[in-house]
Parts: structure tokens; sequence; C-alpha cells
């Protein structure tokens, strides 16, 4: 009997040290190799950051301590298909007013394997 089982993958953890974050936009580790289902930002410095997809557009704001779960997997698209984060994608941050001093920032990449 075969199994025809969806399983999720983890890509390798992403980081940048507080040392590598400043007024412009500096990538998170690379670009995801697969499209992603669930992306989780952990922001362990001491300043509020910025998010963006492209390196240019703020997206989003993840204030300092916290994390933020995008879970594109739980919804689908009548038309379109299961939603994801397209392969190819980087996460990149920068200070959204004051400098950190401590910490780092991290990126959690799961997708979905048929193997």
């Amino acid at each position: 009997m075969s199994s025809l089982s969806v399983r999720i993958r983890y890509e390798p953890l992403r980081s940048l040290a507080f040392g590598g974050i400043s007024g412009s936009y500096a990538g998170v580790g690379t670009a995801f190799v697969f499209p992603v289902r669930i992306l989780k930002i952990t922001n362990q410095t001491n300043a509020d950051l910025l998010i963006s997809f492209d390196g240019v557009t703020d997206r989003d704001i993840i204030p300092a301590g916290t994390i933020e779960v995008l879970d594109y997997g739980s919804n689908k698209a009548d038309t379109g298909g299961q939603l994801d984060q397209s392969m190819g994608d980087r996460v990149y941050v920068k200070q959204a007013s004051g400098a950190a001093s401590s910490g780092s920032v991290y990126v959690t990449a799961i997708y979905a394997s048929a193997s």
C-alpha cells in the first residue's frame, strides 16, 4: 500500500545578529529554496524591526522581543490552490527607530514535501 501523505520540512534556520541591523535593509540568511507554508520570525533583539520581502518596501513591523507567525498554509484559495510565500523570496529587516544593542532575529521557514 502506498502512502500519498504530504510532510512538513524545515529549511535551515536563518539568523542575523543585532550588529548587522541598521537603518537600511539587511537580508536574514538566504532566499527560500522551497515555497514556504509557515514563516516564523523571532525578534530577540531589543529594537522594533521593519520587515520586507524585496529589501525596499516596508511590509510589517515586529516589536522587540516578539514572534510573528505567518501561516499561509492554513488557507486555501478555491481557484489558486494552496497559499505560500514564494521560493526565491527572502526576509529583510531594518530598525524601525532606535538601533538594536543586543540579540538576533531568526527566520524559520516550513514547507510541504511529498517525500
